[in-house]
């Protein structure tokens, strides 16, 4: 309550209401403009790594930072761990899917050396897919003499998934750009190149009998894979890395 003097000077009580400053529109505006580039403005030091790394980093970087991983101890025990899952999956993991004439060949192999690249990179991936072959070949030989074409494939697929998938978010575009670049070069032309050159000449088979059959497997496996490596993918993302050794 506060006194107010009216007429003759004659003193009456009112109710009093608290003062309310009204800024002007354009001093108002400025204040809500100043308050949303506050909020959304990021200085470089505070943009995501992961992101940046990911959108704009060079070949030769990823090659760098993927080959320092093997400096850590933490590190080299997952990629053990991975190239233990490929030898298992190798022998395990392998089926043939007899209405197809024994064409399409069922193999979870591949999938250590994606999750290997998307975490560490192309280099340990390289590793992953050139030890996995060579040691299954030693623990279960098939009774061949021992080719390096097919150790020529891990080592390809392992530098595919690493450039493609290393310090990158894991999303459908890229797995399924990953997956067919190494379908055409290594799953189709390359394997099937192997087969005609290993065994073409006793068969009989010309390279385009090989070519359409290795085309009819990848038509089959192509939905399943990229779904595997998408969701593994996903799941190894939320896995916190071992810090790299300085």
């Amino acid at each position: 309550m506060r006194k107010v003097f009216c007429g003759r000077g004659v003193a009456t009580k009112t109710k009093g209401y608290p003062a309310v400053q009204v800024s002007h529109p354009a001093v108002t505006l400025g204040l809500i403009a100043g308050r949303i580039s506050v909020r959304f403005y990021f200085s470089p030091k505070a943009t995501p790594k992961k992101s940046l790394g990911g959108k704009y980093m060079s070949i030769s970087k990823k090659f760098y930072n993927s080959f320092t991983e093997l400096k850590s101890v933490k590190s080299l025990a997952m990629i053990a761990m991975l190239l233990a899952l490929r030898i298992i999956l190798g022998f395990i993991g392998n089926s043939t899917l007899p209405f197809f004439g024994n064409n399409v060949k069922l193999s979870g192999a591949f999938l250590p050396i994606a999750i290997t690249g998307s975490m560490f990179g192309p280099v340990p991936a390289m590793i992953v897919g050139m030890l996995g072959d060579v040691l299954s070949f030693i623990m279960n030989p098939t009774g061949g003499a021992y080719f390096p074409g097919f150790t020529i494939n891990g080592i390809l697929t392992g530098l595919i998934y690493g450039l493609f998938l290393y310090k990158n978010e894991v999303t459908v575009p890229k797995v399924v750009i990953a997956w067919v670049i190494n379908c055409i070069a290594v799953e189709i032309f390359l394997i099937a190149y192997w087969l005609f050159f290993l065994y073409g000449t006793s068969s009989g088979k010309s390279y385009f009998i090989y070519l359409s059959a290795r085309l009819i497997s990848q038509a089959v496996k192509c939905i399943p894979e990229i779904l595997l490596i998408l969701a593994c993918g996903k799941i190894m993302s939320r896995v916190k890395l071992p810090q790299k050794a300085n």
